[in-house]
């Protein structure tokens, strides 16, 4: 497991999960040219996307960065249709960590699309329960209001069986929400019409985890954003405030999706000056 000191929080990436989505999708009006040089492809015109949760450790707390896409959530039909290749090692990894499900103290949600949500929930004797059963789970009240009352477009990607059962564990923010010290949610909008960045400043470090605003390092480009998107200009116009900000401030950027990095450091041009790699497993 990668790990990424920052000040007095320690930040670790768990295994959640392994998709792989249309490339087209997941790059909009680029042409695949320009973006298959940035991000492999395969034939079926996929892309392996992560779906790893970020656990941060400091200050007697233990947050975490989305859920992953659980176990025995999705249909065959499902795992097909998004390239699940492997599902979530969550307890695994936490219990390498001495820790379980039950030591999360909060869940920090970017946004409750699928592959963010699935692992909010698990099957225990058949029924849906809570995954992180002492947890508060934070997002955007507008993404919180969605997720329950989806439109037409959005209802493909809010199910209610990752929201149902752990209503009762949910805290929303309007504009943005301190979660801990130096730990901040920001409602940005774009992605979904809820969807939130988190910063960590901490020690003198900053982070920025942009969520599927950058959802891979190949999307640093403002204009590169996703099919997937309810609002591409907003998602536009929020990567030209917070890549800026981030560069200005010598910011690592980390990742949820990215099949190849785990956090990088940018300069204006969008060349990667530092970062730390994900541990790929030989084949």
């Amino acid at each position: 497991m990668e790990q990424l000191k920052l000040g007095e929080w320690t930040l670790t990436w768990l295994d959640g999960g392994v998709t792989n989505m249309d490339g087209g999708a997941m790059f909009g009006v680029v042409p695949k040219p320009l973006w298959s040089k940035k991000y492999p492809v395969n034939d079926k015109n996929q892309i392996e996307l992560r779906t790893d949760p970020i656990l941060i450790q400091g200050k007697g707390k233990n947050l975490l960065v989305e859920s992953g896409i659980g176990n025995n959530k999705l249909t065959a039909k499902q795992r097909r249709n998004y390239g699940v290749t492997s599902e979530s090692k969550l307890d695994h990894d936490l219990a390498i960590l001495g820790l379980t499900t039950q030591d999360i103290d909060e869940v920090l949600m970017t946004h409750m699309h699928f592959d963010h949500a699935l692992g909010l929930t698990k099957y225990k004797d058949d029924i849906l329960v809570p995954t992180f059963e002492n947890a508060c789970i934070w997002t955007s009240q507008v993404e919180w209001d969605e997720m329950r009352e989806p439109n037409i477009r959005s209802r493909n990607t809010y199910w209610e069986e990752n929201w149902k059962p752990i209503q009762s564990q949910v805290r929303t923010f309007t504009q943005s929400q301190e979660v801990s010290e130096g730990i901040v949610m920001h409602h940005t909008g774009g992605h979904s019409d809820g969807h939130s960045v988190l910063t960590i400043e901490s020690g003198g470090e900053y982070l920025i985890h942009m969520a599927d605003l950058m959802p891979t390092h190949a999307h640093f480009n403002v204009l590169w954003v996703l099919a997937y998107d309810d609002y591409p200009m907003t998602s536009i116009k929020q990567k030209e405030i917070w890549l800026p900000k981030g560069i200005e401030k010598n910011a690592w950027f980390s990742f949820y999706h990215d099949a190849f990095y785990r956090a990088v450091k940018f300069d204006e041009k969008g060349q990667i000056l530092e970062n730390i790699d994900r541990l790929r497993e030989e084949v």
